[in-house]
């Protein structure tokens, strides 16, 4: 079985995950061999590569992680058609870089966030998925005033995500309380896709 090692250590998000999706589109290699050296990119590339539809296993030594990443088969497939397919009824897509809303005071900024997704959660069909970005990580995270709502909307089917590289920035990765840790790669991915994005800044 041929492969391929694409070496990433000492690489800062999102060029791990970059490098490779790059692997993975050239022909010739049925395996690809991802080596990091930190938790975030070991994570970052493995949520890329099973969101993919790829199967991933791990070795660790010495603070280097190996990812070996496989062609997908059928199980694979249905695991990443189950976990990231969008709504087929609602294909709008909420990009959340803060966790106020709207210019002035913060604390009716607070407010009228809790309102927002306190109506979002009512919406029949729900939305297709949530990204949250920069200060809008402290939403999915412990002490959020919309844990409940975003947990609702979660178990309707929405797609939830926290930026990986901003919930370690603020210190609050052990913190997050609903969805998943997603990289800028993935959140790119859905802005792009086929979906009606909206902003809230």
């Amino acid at each position: 079985m041929s492969s391929k090692v694409v070496d990433c250590r000492g690489l800062a998000c999102p060029h791990p995950v970059i490098n490779t999706k790059n692997a993975l589109e050239e022909a010739g290699a049925e395996t690809v061999v991802i080596i990091v050296d930190n938790d975030t990119a070991r994570q970052n590339v493995t949520l890329f590569a099973r969101n993919a539809g790829y199967e991933v296993t791990e070795e660790k030594e010495d603070g280097t992680y190996r990812l070996i990443i496989r062609k997908p088969g059928k199980a694979g497939e249905k695991e990443k058609q189950k976990d990231t397919a969008p709504s087929p009824v609602n294909e709008t897509v909420y990009f959340i870089t803060t966790n106020v809303l709207g210019q002035g005071s913060p604390d009716l900024g607070q407010v009228l966030i809790k309102s927002f997704f306190i109506s979002i959660a009512a919406i029949n069909p729900p939305p297709a998925a949530l990204l949250f970005l920069n200060t809008g990580v402290f939403l999915t995270c412990e002490g959020s005033p919309v844990l409940e709502h975003l947990e609702k909307l979660q178990a309707a089917g929405t797609v939830i995500m926290s930026c990986g590289t901003c919930l370690e920035y603020y210190h609050i990765k052990e913190k997050l309380k609903v969805g998943k840790i997603s990289n800028m790669m993935e959140i790119i991915s859905w802005l792009l896709g086929p979906h009606r994005p909206i902003t809230i800044a």
